[in-house]
């Protein structure tokens, strides 16, 4: 069976995303526009409505109705970007052609690659994928095969993985991911396994976090990225079909072309363009289940952060809520209590505002790096997010967590029967190589060229909605933190002023 992530195929509809109807919010049909979505047949209980297909405002009726091991909610939509597959292909020495798992030969070409896209498929690309076995997704047509997708099936989860031993804490999985680099092999590890774990077998669920490390040549990517992944094992240990929720900015356009939405696997490393495989290495930590209620009940709740995002109820936003935080919350949300480190340096940030400004020389990089030392860390940077989380399920896993569990919690404790972990290395092609990703800011600046202005970017073109599909019920965002300080300190200052002004008079 082909599945989307813990969904049968079936149960989706390839359409044109600005041709989506149903549960699909208008804002997202906007946003989708031209890209090839999956979206969940009629009748299906999608995250964030009732089957009348109304929305669901009312949390405590959403968590009552899906809570864990309750309704299946399926995702709003699927990111597709390409509506047909190939799998078992390979690709011929000079990448012109390719044949099919049936024998077929047929013309390849590549997809377009985007104008702001800095690298593009090379003879390193083409020598890395000829010779093996590759699921690609793209558009057949009359004279061929356009490809956006590479995916090696190699990359796949062994029978019996290697057994390796490492303590459930933090800086024990920081370790591991320093110790690799962008050409690093694709391996795969069981850190723990129950003694009495059934084999593992084709459709048993999984839930899984994702760290993709620093680029090589984007001064404003060191932290890396993360995202959740739920799926069912394929066979022979397949990964392709996993689906990974990734949220990214909506009001940019990417210079890779990136859509925020949960994305096939395959397509989140390996799409051309899109591809976090083609920038920088990855890391995962999997766990595999007895039961598909944990998983189920973490993708509802992606789905349903999914929905309040299109209609941005909330904005992303780089410190208060990025691709992490809005994660950690939705797993919150779920019932996983994500360990709290706290700001990463709240004494500096308010008594240096002022110094901040200065060095900066703007006062709205000084916000930010403000908001920056000052955002609990489990949901600012990847890298603290993924070790925090992956002691915390390792912890769980072992019956060591000292804090009183979730139900959500103690159902995953339950259920996990294996915790693997995964690396996958950066893709050859003209990009510069990328690294692990940084998790403080020291590291940051320390990575960084001292002056902004060498700075390597790309600067984003802005994606605004529409005004007429601005949602009426959309709350003002509320000051940042770095807002109120700034205010605080002219009130500060302007007292002060005031006071010599009294004085002298």
């Amino acid at each position: 069976m082909t599945w989307f992530g813990l969904f049968p195929a079936e149960d989706f509809d390839i359409v044109d995303g600005a041709a989506a109807a149903g549960d699909v919010a208008p804002q997202a049909r906007w946003y989708f526009g031209g890209e090839t979505l999956a979206l969940p047949q009629a009748g299906r209980l999608v995250a964030g409505y009732d089957r009348r297909r109304r929305w669901l405002a009312d949390l405590d009726d959403w968590r009552q109705r899906t809570a864990v091991g309750g309704e299946r909610a399926y995702p709003p939509l699927l990111w597709l970007g390409a509506p047909d597959v190939l799998s078992h292909a390979t690709l011929a020495a000079d990448g012109q052609s390719l044949t099919t798992a049936e024998g077929q030969r047929l013309p390849a070409r590549l997809a377009p690659r985007l104008p702001l896209n800095r690298s593009w498929f090379d003879h390193r690309s083409l020598a890395f994928f000829t010779g093996q076995p590759l699921t690609l997704r793209g558009t057949r047509t009359a004279d061929g095969f356009i490809i956006r997708t590479f995916w090696p099936e190699r990359f796949a989860l062994p029978e019996l993985a290697a057994t390796r031993v490492m303590a459930a804490e933090a800086a024990a999985l920081s370790d591991w991911i320093r110790s690799a680099d962008a050409t690093t092999p694709f391996t795969v590890e069981s850190l723990w396994r129950r003694p009495d774990a059934p084999a593992q077998a084709a459709g048993q669920p999984v839930l899984g976090l994702i760290l993709n490390g620093a680029q090589g040549d984007d001064d404003e990517a060191h932290s890396g990225h993360f995202a959740v992944l739920t799926g069912r094992i394929g066979a022979a240990g397949a990964m392709a079909d996993w689906l990974v929720n990734n949220f990214y900015a909506l009001d940019v356009e990417s210079e890779k072309g990136i859509f925020a939405a949960p994305t096939p696997l395959a397509n989140y490393f390996a799409d051309m363009n899109s591809g976090q495989a083609w920038y920088r290495p990855s890391w995962l930590l999997l766990v595999r289940l007895a039961d598909e209620r944990t998983a189920m009940h973490a993708q509802a709740a992606l789905g349903r952060a999914y929905q309040h995002f299109y209609r941005q109820r909330f904005a992303y936003h780089h410190a208060r809520a990025n691709c992490v935080g809005i994660s950690v919350s939705a797993l919150a949300g779920a019932g996983w209590q994500t360990p709290r480190q706290g700001g990463e340096n709240w004494p500096l940030a308010l008594l240096g505002l002022p110094w901040l400004i200065a060095r900066e020389r703007s006062v709205s990089r000084g916000k930010a790096l403000f908001d920056y030392l000052t955002e609990e860390q489990s949901r600012l940077y990847p890298a603290v997010a993924f070790c925090q989380l992956g002691a915390d399920l390792l912890r769980l896993a072992q019956g060591q967590c000292r804090r009183p569990l979730s139900a959500f919690e103690q159902l995953l404790a339950a259920d996990a029967v294996e915790i693997l972990r995964l690396r996958l290395p950066q893709f050859p092609s003209s990009r510069a190589a990328g690294n692990w990703p940084v998790a403080s800011s020291a590291e940051y600046l320390a990575r960084a060229p001292k002056d902004h202005a060498q700075w390597q970017t790309v600067p984003l073109p802005p994606r605004p909605l529409p005004p007429e599909l601005r949602d009426r019920q959309t709350p003002r965002q509320p000051p940042l933190r770095s807002d109120w300080a700034l205010a605080a300190w002219l009130a500060l200052l302007l007292t002060a002023a005031l006071a010599v002004l009294l004085r002298l008079l």
